[in-house]
């Protein structure tokens, strides 16, 4: 028996130091070298203060800024801790009864737009925490910010463009606006 549990445990103790500490380490070492903002959380500073991160979206709910995707977190909206998706199917009453409740929201806040609401405004993403939205979502919400901020329409759609992302390596993904870099852009403008 000791002759099978010895290398037994030894193997263990040996795999869990490479694997729990060798390899860890070795893996954050070398997106610290080769990516360092993205592996150190893409952390967005305004002036001395940090305002969150490019990756995780932040909560907008001001008619002068642009909204993110809704949230799915809880117990408490764009928590990264709370990551999750809402996992209701196209079919639960609970999706179509959140999606209705969105769409009155966004109609509330900008009664005269006729543009087709882009369904990330309206549906949680994957993780719930997604930073972009479409270039669509953004120019349909392009009339409100513009209107709250006192802002030319079309000086905003030139922003909305600046700070639009194309996909990643030209191919992969669609374009992207990141909103809480919009956001702080338009709040650089004054």
């Amino acid at each position: 028996m000791s002759k099978v549990l010895l290398p037994a445990l030894l193997l263990l103790l040996a795999f869990s130091v490479l694997t729990g500490i060798v390899y860890p380490l070795a893996v954050t070492g070398i997106a610290s070298l080769c990516c360092a903002r993205t592996a150190g959380g893409s952390l967005i500073v305004h002036g001395e203060r940090l305002v969150g991160s490019a990756l995780l979206a932040q909560p907008f709910d001001d008619p002068k800024y642009f909204w993110p995707r809704p949230s799915a977190t809880t117990p408490q909206p764009y928590n990264g801790i709370g990551s999750t998706g809402s996992n209701l199917g196209p079919t639960n009453p609970a999706l179509f009864d959140a999606v209705k409740a969105r769409l009155a929201t966004l109609q509330q806040a900008d009664p005269g737009n006729t543009l087709p609401v882009p369904v990330e405004l309206v549906t949680a993403s994957g993780s719930g925490l997604d930073p972009h939205i479409s270039p669509a979502a953004a120019r349909y919400q392009l009339a409100r910010v513009a209107r709250a901020r006192g802002i030319d329409p079309a000086r905003l759609a030139a922003i909305v463009d600046a700070h639009t992302q194309p996909p990643q390596w030209g191919v992969l993904g669609e374009p992207r606006v990141n909103v809480l870099e919009l956001n702080l852009a338009l709040d650089a403008m004054r």
